[in-house]
């Protein structure tokens, strides 16, 4: 590599960097050490660089959910994530592992030089796992639940408001939130819809929900209609939900938007192109991915990096 550097001109660390395609070295520079390295036979030995550094150059992203048929890992959550995770990762030289949180991690993410998790899990209970690896660790979740943890999270608390906010420019008085507080984020955005409601004496219903699936939020909305039909207005805590709800209360002759305004959070394609269109709660995956990717790489390399919370915005369609 020293060899290198002097035909080419520049300093042996830009050669490695030009080698691996690293964003720290131009276009024209990297291109040029590249092809000194060809004409003069030489390959860059990666096993050999991860060996002297005592690094894998590889990190685990541990995926916290069961996929299934109704919660596939191709949504916009995970995948939207993943895509800026690698993204960021691999233009600086890392690996990305794909892995579920499915009993001890197996050697490959033993070896990883630090852990993604995307989403605590009820109670946290993902995340203590995954801090007993004993890795640089950076979480997707509610940045308010753990401050021991560097954790990127979006606003839940504001997407919460925004949508009681829209409720009651609405006139709706008999809200409803549809979503599990065990789980961190959905908690954050009951409180941000609650705290709202509560400036004007209004507490919202919150029933019992059984999953993350269109299926699960159908099923809580037939059985809130048996006991407490009153309800003008309707929080889901995720799309997935808010479109079981509607299909829930379309089926008891309930209409959307007339009877029951319905908003969902993710403000996913799904939700964009459903029946009729879902208004949702934005939420920049992308980006979110791109930042848990550039927290996790300085916790590796030594540096500090602080929990971070991105911001939402209300998205209004038809219901």
């Amino acid at each position: 590599m020293a060899d290198l550097a002097k035909i080419a001109g520049v300093s042996a660390i830009t050669v490695s960097r030009a080698l691996r395609d690293s964003p720290l070295v131009n276009a024209e520079t990297r291109a040029r050490v590249q092809e000194v390295a060809r004409q003069h036979g030489y390959a860059f030995n990666i096993n050999a660089r991860n060996l002297r550094l005592r690094r894998s150059m590889t990190v685990a992203v541990v995926v916290e959910m069961k996929p299934s048929l109704e919660r596939q890992m191709s949504g916009p959550y995970p995948l939207e994530l993943l895509g800026g995770i690698t993204q960021e990762l691999t233009s600086s030289g890392y690996s990305v592992l794909l892995t579920a949180l499915q009993g001890p991690p197996p050697p490959s993410v033993q070896a990883a030089d630090g852990v993604i998790l995307l989403g605590q899990g009820a109670h946290e209970d993902a995340m203590h796992a995954v801090r007993s690896w004993g890795r640089p660790l950076v979480v997707w979740g509610a940045v308010s639940r753990h401050e021991s943890e560097v954790v990127v999270g979006s606003d839940n608390r504001r997407g919460g408001a925004l949508v009681a906010e829209r409720f009651l420019a609405l006139g709706r008085s008999r809200p409803v939130f549809l979503g599990d507080p065990a789980h961190g984020e959905f908690a954050e955005r009951l409180a941000g819809f609650a705290d709202t409601l509560a400036g004007y004496g209004i507490q919202p219903l919150t029933p019992p929900v059984g999953g993350f699936t269109v299926s699960a939020g159908a099923e809580a909305v037939r059985a809130l209609l048996e006991r407490q039909p009153q309800f003008d207005a309707l929080f889901a805590a995720s799309d997935l939900l808010a479109i079981g709800a509607i299909r829930a209360l379309l089926e008891r002759g309930r209409r959307v938007p007339e009877d029951v305004s319905v908003i969902g959070y993710d403000d996913t394609p799904l939700g964009a192109t459903y029946v009729p269109p879902l208004s949702s709660v934005h939420q920049n995956f992308l980006d979110a991915g791109v930042l848990l990717a550039r927290k996790v790489r300085a916790l590796i390399e030594g540096e500090a990096a602080d929990s971070e919370t991105l911001p939402t915005h209300l998205v209004l369609r038809a219901t």
